[in-house]
C-alpha cells in the first residue's frame, strides 16, 4: 500500500457485484490503480494514471448507467480529479513518488557544497529597503531613464520588467534605432545599473531580448553576463515562442549545403535575475496566481501570439499583455512597485494598473508616453476574484 494513495470514496448501499464498475478497472493495470470495498463505500488505490482517459472512460459508462451507479462514478472521478498535487510522466500523472529525489541523492547537502549562485555570494547590497517618493508613483515620466533613475533611492523596486530597443533598425518616434554595438550596450549597462541599484533586496528584474542572428550578436548572454558580473541572481530563462512563421523561408544561408546554414528563430528571450535573494518577500494573501496558472506558467516555454496591435499604438516593437500578465503575476504580488524603464507605449503599465500594482513607467518619447497616459486612463482595475 505503500506505493500508492488511497482514495476513500464513501456511497451508501454499494453493489459490490456491479458490473460497470469492475469493467471500468478492468481498463487498467492493477499497478496504476485498483480498488478495494469497504464497509462505508471503497477505497481506489492510485499510483499512476493517464486520466483525461480515465475521465472520459467514466462519463461514457456514466452515461450508459443506472443513477446509483453513476453516482458512484461520478464520486470516484470527483476525487481523484481533485488531487492537485502530481507528476508528469508521457500522458500519465504520476501520484506516487514524483516528488522524491530520482538520479541525485542528498541533493541538498550536495548543493551545500558547490555553493549555490556562487558567482553572487560576495555582493554589497544593502538589505534595507526604502518608499519612494509618491511623487513618482503611478507615474508615466518623459526623459532618458538613466538621468530619472537617479532620482529614485535605492532599494525602492519590487519587480522591474522590460524590453530595451533591440538595436535592429527599428523606427522608433525619437531613438535611433541600429548604432554601433559598443555605444548600444554601454547606453544599456549604464541604465541597467542603475536598475540594479533601485531594485529591492529580494527584487526581481525580467528583460525580454531578442538577439540579432544576423549579427550574430548573442544579446541574452551578452545582458545575462552583465547582471552575472553586477552580482545578481540568475533565476531562470524563459523561451516566449511567438510561434511566427512569417518569416521561416526569406533567407536559408548556405542552401543545402553545411558551408554556413542560417538558422531560424521563432522565439524570444526573458531572463529573469534577482538582487541578493531568491525570496522576494510579500503577504501571500496579495498573490493573485491561481494553482493551474501556476502549474502552467512555471514552464519555461509559454506559447503566447505577438501583438498585433502594434499599428493602432505606432510603436514598431510591443510585447502582448499576456506576457505582462504571466511575469506581473508570477514575480510579484498585488500592491508591488513595477518600473519599466523602457515603457513605450506603456503595455507594463497598463497591465500592472489592472492587475492592481502600482506603476512607473519612463520613455524618451512624449508621443509614447502620452499613449501609455491614454491607455491608463482607459485601464479598469481588476476586481474579480480568483
Amino acid at each position: 500500500m505503500d506505493n500508492y494513495i488511497p482514495v476513500k470514496i464513501y456511497v451508501n448501499n454499494i453493489k459490490r457485484d456491479d458490473a460497470t464498475l469492475h469493467r471500468l478497472f478492468f481498463l487498467y493495470p492493477k499497478e496504476d490503480i485498483y480498488f478495494e470495498f469497504t464497509n462505508d463505500g471503497l477505497v481506489v488505490y492510485l499510483r499512476e494514471l493517464d486520466f483525461f482517459n480515465f475521465k472520459r472512460n467514466i462519463q461514457l459508462l456514466a452515461k450508459n448507467s443506472n443513477v446509483d451507479t453513476a453516482k458512484l462514478l461520478n464520486s470516484i472521478l470527483y476525487n481523484i480529479e481533485k488531487i492537485k498535487s502530481y507528476g508528469l510522466k508521457g500522458r500519465k500523472r504520476l501520484y506516487v513518488g514524483y516528488d522524491k529525489e530520482r538520479k541525485v541523492k542528498n541533493r541538498i547537502e550536495k548543493e551545500r557544497i558547490r555553493g549555490t549562485y556562487y558567482y553572487a555570494k560576495d555582493n554589497t547590497f544593502s538589505r534595507q529597503n526604502n518608499k519612494i517618493p509618491e511623487q513618482f508613483v503611478n507615474k508615466i515620466i518623459t526623459g532618458d531613464s538613466e538621468e530619472i533613475l537617479k532620482q529614485f533611492p535605492e532599494n525602492c523596486i519590487d519587480l522591474i520588467f522590460t524590453s530595451p530597443p533591440y538595436n535592429f533598425g527599428l523606427e522608433y518616434d525619437n531613438h535611433k534605432d541600429g548604432i554601433d554595438w559598443n555605444k548600444y550596450f554601454n547606453k544599456l549597462f549604464v541604465i541597467f545599473k542603475e536598475c540594479i541599484r533601485v531594485l529591492k533586496y529580494g527584487g526581481r528584474i525580467v528583460v525580454n531580448v531578442q538577439p540579432l542572428f544576423s549579427d550574430y550578436i548573442p544579446i541574452h548572454h551578452i545582458l545575462s553576463d552583465f547582471f552575472i558580473k553586477n552580482k545578481l541572481i540568475w533565476k531562470g530563462e524563459i523561451l516566449w515562442d511567438k510561434h511566427n512563421y512569417n518569416c521561416k523561408y526569406t533567407a536559408w544561408g548556405s542552401w543545402k549545403s553545411p558551408s554556413n546554414p542560417y538558422l531560424k528563430y521563432t522565439w524570444e528571450f526573458l531572463e529573469i535575475f534577482c538582487k541578493g535573494d531568491l525570496k522576494h518577500t510579500g503577504n501571500w494573501k496579495m498573490a493573485d496566481i491561481t494553482g493551474d496558472e501556476f502549474k502552467k506558467w512555471v514552464y519555461a516555454r509559454w506559447d503566447i501570439p505577438p501583438e498585433y496591435n502594434m499599428k493602432k499604438y505606432g510603436h514598431p516593437a510591443m510585447f502582448p499583455e499576456p506576457l505582462t500578465e504571466r511575469v506581473l503575476k508570477l514575480f510579484s504580488f498585488k500592491g508591488d512597485l513595477i518600473l519599466d524603464p523602457f515603457n513605450g507605449v506603456g503595455t507594463t503599465t497598463a497591465v500592472a494598473k489592472r492587475l492592481s500594482r502600482n506603476y512607473i513607467g519612463i520613455d524618451i518619447s512624449d508621443e509614447y508616453c502620452k499613449k501609455a497616459e491614454d491607455r491608463i486612463r482607459n485601464t479598469q482595475v481588476n476586481t474579480s476574484l480568483f
